[in-house]
């Protein structure tokens, strides 16, 4: 059974002047369907603007889709009242694209990784919060004395590892990674791509992996689809999208990378 079902997705966008005159439409994404199982990484593919970030979004109901359906483990995400909502979205989180726009400069590391326990675990107490934070901070690679810093404090890669932190101090059986190691360097990218696996394979994460990058979904996902213009133009096994590509634009995109990148262990 899927953990994840996207049906018919299609969001609209509609254009207005400056003076209040519609403009007309913008169609972003069109009639989407994608399925993610429990502890599987769907890598979802395709240059800027083709709409991946809005469908990832949309899965996770950050943004209303304009018609569709989204269902998580069962349960229709789209007819969900507030307290449903959230006790969804305890086991639905995100990893942003912008390492230093995602998190909140005023707050300090402990304040931003311990957030979601107040929002979903408003009676864990404070000792408990701080217990849970601090084996997060050491399971991506940072230490407890992170935790009494502010992000400014940080460089992009211990950010992006802040906000993995933070996504995963609820145990969530699906994350949504957006476009996560796009802003950072070659080298600070490969640990955060290892990083992201070898958590995937300790908890048993589904991830729906965004990128425009051909080599790092390759090497993270167990399925790939690529999107083109709002539209999934070819999906299935890594390795057959891999090999055999049966689009076009498939083809363009392994032409641009040609050669794998090597994601140092």
């Amino acid at each position: 059974m899927s953990l994840l079902e996207l049906r018919d997705l299609v969001k609209i966008y509609r254009t207005d002047s400056a003076f209040g005159a519609s403009r007309g439409e913008m169609l972003a994404v069109n009639r989407v369907s994608l399925d993610v199982n429990a502890g599987e990484a769907l890598g979802l593919v395709g240059e800027s603007g083709c709409g991946k970030s809005t469908l990832g979004r949309m899965a996770l109901r950050l943004i209303e889709p304009t018609s569709g359906s989204v269902r998580f483990d069962g349960q229709d995400v789209l007819s969900a009242n507030g307290s449903e909502l959230r006790r969804l979205r305890r086991d639905m989180q995100i990893i942003f694209q912008d390492p230093f726009a995602s998190l909140d400069p005023r707050m300090r590391v402990e304040e931003i990784v311990t957030e979601p326990l107040l929002v979903h675990q408003n009676g864990c107490k404070q000792s408990d919060r701080r217990l849970k934070a601090v084996e997060m901070m050491r399971l991506v690679g940072l230490d407890e004395a992170a935790l009494r810093r502010y992000p400014h404090e940080f460089s992009g890669g211990q950010r992006q590892r802040i906000g993995i932190a933070r996504a995963l101090i609820l145990r969530p059986k699906l994350i949504v990674c957006d476009e996560p190691v796009s802003a950072l360097d070659v080298s600070v990218a490969a640990q955060i791509v290892n990083l992201l696996k070898e958590l995937q394979r300790e908890f048993g994460l589904a991830y729906l992996f965004i990128s425009h990058s051909m080599p790092v979904v390759r090497y993270l996902s167990d399925r790939i689809a690529v999107m083109r213009r709002g539209e999934i133009v070819e999906s299935g096994p890594a390795e057959q999208i891999i090999s055999t590509p049966s689009h076009e634009y498939t083809r363009s995109l392994l032409a641009a990378t040609p050669e794998p990148e090597t994601i140092p262990s």
